[in-house]
């Protein structure tokens, strides 16, 4: 990592892996083993590094959530109990929601910093916008981790696989595409305006 530089295989490698970190929690629970989470830490850490060699809005998004997995793993593997790993998703809306809620209360909410890498000189619908995106992104947090949440309690594996696994990730992909949509008309209609 001479000269601030980053390897770009380990954000991917890192991203796939939380991506299917429902899917590795079940394979250690099937084969009954914690051990396989040596290198999932490894991978955790070496993210960690990384983002603190990034600039910009998601780089304490980036470390919270890789501090997050490192810590479940290790109380996991220590106390050789895989219920911590499964809080993981919960842990991951809590981080979301408090830094999206959390830049609520100043006077850039998070989505409008992304929109001005893009476009600096953001209009004031934009802002308007970007700020109301910033809420409904709150709202998912909460309803995601509640239910994934409840998925732990529940303690069903399949039902905690189901909706960390497939349906929260749908449920993500869809309000994506769908603010992408609404913002689409939102620069039309200002764009009309001018």
């Amino acid at each position: 990592m001479r000269g601030g530089r980053s390897f770009p295989a380990i954000p991917l490698l890192t991203g796939l892996m939380l991506l299917a970190w429902p899917f590795l929690i079940g394979f250690g629970l099937t084969h009954n083993s914690l051990h396989w989470l040596l290198p999932l830490m490894a991978l955790l850490v070496c993210r960690l590094r990384q983002a603190r060699h990034n600039a910009g809005p998601m780089r304490f998004v980036v470390q919270s959530v890789a501090l997050a997995g490192i810590a479940l793993c290790t109380a996991s593997y220590l106390l050789k109990a895989h219920q911590w790993l499964l809080l993981y998703p919960v842990v991951v809306n809590l981080v979301m929601l408090a830094v999206f809620g959390g830049s609520l209360w100043t006077a850039m909410p998070l989505v409008e910093r992304l929109a001005r890498l893009r476009d600096p000189q953001l209009p004031p619908e934009g802002v308007r916008y970007t700020r109301n995106v910033t809420r409904v992104w709150c709202g998912f947090f909460i309803v995601n981790g509640s239910v994934a949440l409840f998925t732990v309690i529940h303690g069903d594996m399949r039902l905690w696989t189901l909706w960390n696994g497939m349906i929260a990730y749908i449920l993500m992909g869809t309000l994506m595409a769908t603010e992408w949509l609404v913002r689409q008309r939102v620069i039309k209609k200002s764009e009309a305006h001018d």
